[in-house]
C-alpha cells in the first residue's frame, strides 16, 4: 500500500496510502509547487503510516509542528473490523471527539491506517542555514531567543563538540570553521530577500558581542547550505557504529538547560569511561541522548548498566513533567517506564480507549502498556 492517490491543488491536500515513504510524499509535492514540511534523517526510508503512528517529528518542528498537524483526514480499520473515515478531510469540524487524533501517535494499537489524507504547503523561498560556535550549552537558549524574536526560523538544532568530531572523522563532510567550540547551533530561515539576510547577520554580531558565540557560518550557496545540514542530519547514522543507547526525551524549552545539565552530571558521575553525545531539536525542547558503547565493554553488559541509567534519567524527566519519549514512540522499550510521564489516571483511560476500539487486544499487542 505505497501509492500516492490524490492531489488536490484547490485544498492543498494529498491521499495517499501508509506505505508511501516520506521522502516520495515530498518530492510529490514539490514536482508539484507545493511542500510537505515534516522532515527528518530518515526521510528516505520512513512511511507516512509510521510517522503517523508515532506522531513523527524532526527538524523543523519549530515552525511546522509534528504530523499530527499535517493530518487532514484518515481511513482507519478497527481492531473490531470498522472502517471509519475520520474528520473527512475538513479544516472547521467541531462535531464531538477527533477521532482523528486518537489513530496519531497510537502506534497501531487501536486499528490500520488504510489511506491518510495529508496537509501540504507553500514551497520555502532561499532557504538560509547557519551553524554557531558557543561556550557552553547555556548559551544556545539566549541564541534561540535573540534569533526567534528576529526571524520566523523553520529549524533550531543543537549539537555537541563530540558529536562533531564524529562527524569530521568520516571525510566527507566539510568542517564548518576552524574555531572550536564545546557546542554547536543550526539554525534556518528563508532568506527571502536581503532586509532578513541582514538581520541574519545583524543578530549573529549581537550574540557575538553577548559572549554567546565565538564563531559562525552562513550559507552562500545551495551546495553550502546542504553540507551544514549534514553536520546534523549525519550524527545518528554516524555514532552508530558505536553501539549507542538512545533516549529521545523532552521538556518545555525554558528548562532544556538545567534538565540537560542534571541528566549530564548524573551520567559523568557514575559512569566517566563512557562517551555521551548529545544532540537534537533545541528550538522544541527534543533532546537526543546517545551514550556510546567503550570498546572492550560487552554489549550484554553495557546495556545492563544503561538500563540503570534509564531510571535516574527517567526521574529526572519526571521531575521537569517531559517526555520520556517526545518522537520515536514508546513500542516495548520505553513501556516500562510509561509511568514517568503519564499518571495511572490517564493510563487507565488509555488502556480504556484501547478496548472501544480493540475489544480483543489484536492490534498490535503489548505495545504502549499491557492489557
Amino acid at each position: 500500500m505505497n501509492q500516492i492517490l490524490e492531489l488536490n491543488v484547490t485544498d492543498r491536500t494529498v491521499r495517499c496510502q501508509p506505505g508511501v515513504v516520506t521522502k516520495q510524499l515530498q518530492n510529490f509535492a514539490e514536482e508539484n509547487g507545493l511542500y510537505y514540511p515534516v522532515d527528518f534523517a530518515s526521510s528516505g526510508s520512513s512511511q507516512i503510516g509510521g510517522n503517523i503512528g508515532t506522531n513523527a517529528g524532526g527538524i523543523k518542528v519549530i515552525r511546522y509542528g509534528m504530523t499530527r498537524n499535517w493530518v487532514s483526514g484518515l481511513k482507519v480499520v478497527t481492531g473490531k473490523g470498522d472502517i471509519l473515515e475520520l474528520n473527512k478531510d475538513l479544516i472547521k469540524n467541531a462535531t464531538g471527539y477527533d477521532l482523528r487524533q486518537l489513530f496519531i501517535g497510537s502506534e497501531g494499537t487501536l486499528g490500520f491506517v488504510v489511506e491518510a489524507t495529508m496537509r501540504l504547503d507553500r514551497a520555502p523561498k532561499n532557504l538560509t542555514c547557519m551553524v554557531l560556535g558557543t561556550p557552553d550549552f547555556d548559551a544556545i537558549m539566549p541564541v534561540l531567543h535573540a534569533f526567534h524574536g528576529k526571524l520566523d526560523l523553520t529549524a533550531f538544532e543543537f549539537f555537541s563538540d563530540k558529536g562533531l568530531a564524529r562527524i569530521m572523522a568520516r571525510g566527507d563532510v566539510p568542517e564548518p570553521f576552524e574555531t572550536k567550540t564545546p557546542f554547536y547551533a543550526l539554525l534556518e530561515f528563508e532568506a527571502s530577500n536581503e532586509e532578513i539576510a541582514n538581520e541574519a547577520l545583524a543578530t549573529f554580531e549581537h550574540c557575538v558581542e553577548q559572549g554567546w558565540v565565538i564563531d559562525g557560518v552562513m550559507s552562500q550557496s545551495q551546495q553550502q547550505l546542504q553540507n551544514l545540514w549534514k553536520l546534523r542530519e549525519y550524527l545518528s547514522e554516524t555514532i552508530s557504529h558505536w553501539t549507542p543507547y538512545k533516549n529521545d526525551i523532552s521538556v518545555t524549552v525554558s528548562k532544556v538547560p538545567a534538565f540537560l545539565n542534571e541528566i549530564d552530571a548524573i551520567v559523568s558521575e557514575h559512569y566517566p569511561d563512557f562517551e555521551v553525545v548529545w544532540y537534537g531539536h533545541i528550538g522544541d525542547g527534543n533532546l537526543h541522548l546517545n551514550i556510546l558503547k567503550p570498546e572492550d565493554l560487552p554489549k550484554e553488559e553495557f546495556f545492563a548498566k544503561c538500563a540503570t541509567v534509564n531510571n535516574w534519567v527517567f526521574e529526572i524527566v519526571e521531575k521537569y513533567n517531559g517526555s520520556i519519549s517526545a518522537e520515536h514512540g514508546v513500542g516495548l522499550v520505553k513501556r516500562d517506564y510509561l509511568e514517568y510521564s503519564r499518571s495511572p489516571v490517564e493510563i487507565d483511560y488509555m488502556k480504556a480507549v484501547k478496548a472501544v476500539f480493540d475489544p480483543n487486544g489484536i492490534m498490535n499487542p503489548g505495545k504502549i502498556f499491557t492489557v
